[in-house]
């Protein structure tokens, strides 16, 4: 199985949580697909099929769904076979705008009034250019907005933070070597929840693994619904000793946000970790509750 894979899996598990989560909450959604001939459509045609299949459709919601690549004419047709194929309802819409993604997406996101509508986005520019910030931060004015890059092997994801609250990133690496970055950008803490969620429940690829960016020791992490806590373990006792005593609330932030772990993997190596001596707790006993603080040893 390959990266591909993995992105397209990812990609259908967000969207499946996403699209009825943002149609109960607002009577008008958008999403944006950029950079859709990148692999051919394969995985725009995927998002169309599930969007397609929402029942709020029928019930007078409005999902609005563009899609920008640089050249999308044999493309525009397999989008508009996979959306008769799955029934779409009168609500569901599908806009092409062939052209560079930098160039269009924000256009066409204004054409479609997504502007404080809930808003996600997935650019998967791994074989090209890395996108332009004004790009990413064009998905920022959604309400909720969401976006799910995929970055070329070693591009920062600095520029991109801006105007999200909350920003992680994880590497899908086959080998040694630098893979691509998959990163995701939310205004919704439960969003980042479900994200995590879903990084760590798709299939086991063969050779494809995970690797967390702030690990310096880049080690590479098997995806699974149990992940190896040895890097996770390593950053929180490194973030202890450079910030001082947190609490359990403040350390599973932390995971969410700055390491690719969830906040209940940090709850469990924190429990590993007391119950060796390398971390002490106040209170000693009880619950390990979102109050409680934690201190090296």
């Amino acid at each position: 199985m390959s990266v591909a894979a993995v992105k397209r899996e990812l990609l259908v598990r967000h969207l499946e949580a996403w699209a009825p989560a943002a149609l109960h909450r607002g009577r008008r959604v958008a999403y944006a697909h950029g950079y859709a001939d990148a692999d051919g459509g394969a995985s725009a045609e995927e998002a169309v099929r599930v969007l397609a299949d929402q029942p709020d459709l029928a019930r007078g919601r409005e999902l609005s769904m563009v899609v920008v690549g640089a050249e999308l004419g044999p493309i525009e047709q397999r989008l508009k076979r996979a959306q008769q194929e799955a029934g779409a309802a009168a609500g569901f819409g599908v806009h092409t705008i062939s052209g560079g993604t930098d160039e269009h997406l924000a256009i066409g996101l204004k054409a479609l009034g997504a502007h404080r509508v809930p808003l996600l986005g997935y650019l998967d520019a791994s074989a090209s250019e890395p996108p332009a910030a004004a790009t990413v931060a064009a998905l920022t004015g959604g309400k909720p907005a969401e976006a799910l890059l995929v970055l070329p092997p070693g591009t920062s994801t600095e520029a991109y933070r801006a105007g999200w609250p909350l920003f992680t990133e994880v590497e899908m690496a086959t080998g040694e070597e630098a893979g691509q970055v998959l990163a995701f950008g939310t205004t919704s803490g439960k969003s980042l929840e479900g994200f995590k969620d879903a990084l760590w429940a798709v299939d086991e690829f063969a050779g494809v693994r995970y690797r967390d960016p702030g690990d310096p020791d880049r080690h590479l992490i098997d995806i699974s619904l149990t992940p190896h806590p040895g890097p996770l373990r390593r950053e929180l006792l490194a973030h202890l000793a450079s910030s001082g005593p947190a609490s359990v609330t403040d350390l599973k932030t932390f995971a969410l946000t700055e390491t690719i772990y969830r906040a209940a993997d940090a709850v469990r190596v924190l429990h590993t970790l007391i119950d060796s001596g390398t971390l002490t707790r106040e209170p000693e006993h009880g619950r390990l509750g979102g109050d409680v603080v934690i201190s090296a040893a």
